[in-house]
């Protein structure tokens, strides 16, 4: 197995996985074959000094959330929801959902919809508690820290009871559950992915929770009278919040024996527990499918036991699209 970290996200009837080289979505569609989309991975993002330097290296994390996670997003519903016959023969599926002015269109409202929400909201509360409490500046910060972790779990667990945010939650613990196999050293096939967790230290939900926390302790001296340089300064420290927060998470991971490290991902691990399903065999066929042509892409070699289980038909329509 290589040392090189692997990941992805759960996308719409699919998996995204991501590799050193390349990026692989598999989608099923309607008519219940896998559709797998290939790409390279931007050199200048990837591999960059950036990529490699501690505490910069949190910033290819929220590239992989906020671009390519919101463009797999995009470019799964096309292929899941497209009317049957839709296309051409084969496998193929709409490249122009994975890039273009409407997926960096949504790529931004995405970003400006989080921001607002979870940054510029509690920080307004909090300045308006603190003026009409009048409340100190610690307290005021504490407030905010809390009201902003709690608006997040709130949020997470309310969408978390729509049917299809449910499924994509399944497709979550399709995704961990094959990056534990793979890790393990275990077959890639459905039966045997089946008996991992879905939860993982590494998951963004993990990291999203230390971002809150972390945010709670850089704010304290933060607390400008001025509204608008509080906000401000809530802007400008998202880069380093994110550097420190994958920091801890990557540390941590490493070390997760050790009982501090125990106690440190204790939390992020239950908060999994809003975020991932248990998934079906299906489901762990299309974590298997995304995560083979990351792992060729880098020289590794794919598990022979794979093919056992998946139908032919599957297998024919899961190869990378020219």
């Amino acid at each position: 197995m290589s040392e090189f970290y692997y990941g992805g996200q759960a996308v719409i009837e699919g998996v995204m996985m991501r590799g050193r080289q390349r990026v692989a979505v598999a989608v099923r569609n309607p008519e219940g074959e896998i559709v797998v989309h290939e790409e390279p991975l931007p050199p200048r993002i990837y591999q960059s000094r950036m990529a490699k330097t501690p505490f910069l290296r949190g910033l290819v994390l929220l590239w992989d959330a906020l671009v390519l996670g919101t463009r797999a997003l995009m470019w799964s519903a096309d292929v899941a929801l497209a009317e049957e016959g839709d296309g051409d023969e084969q496998g193929t599926e709409p490249e122009s959902a994975f890039s273009g002015p409407v997926a960096w269109g949504t790529i931004i409202f995405s970003l400006a919809f989080g921001i607002g929400l979870f940054i510029l909201l509690p920080t307004g509360v909090s300045h308006l508690l603190e003026n009409v409490l009048h409340l100190s500046k610690t307290v005021s910060s504490v407030l905010e820290g809390v009201f902003r972790l709690v608006l997040f779990v709130g949020y997470i667990a309310a969408i978390g009871m729509m049917p299809d945010v449910k499924r994509v939650f399944g497709y979550h613990g399709a995704e961990h559950k094959t990056i534990n196999a793979y890790e393990a050293g275990a077959p890639l096939t459905p039966s045997s992915v089946a008996q991992f967790s879905t939860r993982h230290t590494r998951c963004g939900t993990s990291f999203l929770l230390f971002v809150l926390v972390i945010s709670i302790i850089l704010f304290v001296p933060l607390q400008f009278d001025a509204w608008w340089l509080r906000l401000l300064s809530r802007l400008l420290l998202i880069p380093v919040i994110a550097g420190i927060s994958y920091e801890v998470l990557r540390f941590s991971t490493a070390h997760q024996n050790n009982v501090l490290m125990k106690a440190l991902i204790a939390p992020g691990l239950a908060m999994q527990g809003l975020t991932t399903r248990e998934p079906d065999l299906d489901m762990l066929e299309l974590g298997i499918a995304a995560l083979l042509p990351v792992l060729a892409a880098d020289g590794l070699e794919a598990p022979s036991t794979v093919a056992t289980e998946l139908p032919a038909a599957t297998i024919a329509a899961s190869q990378p699209v020219p």
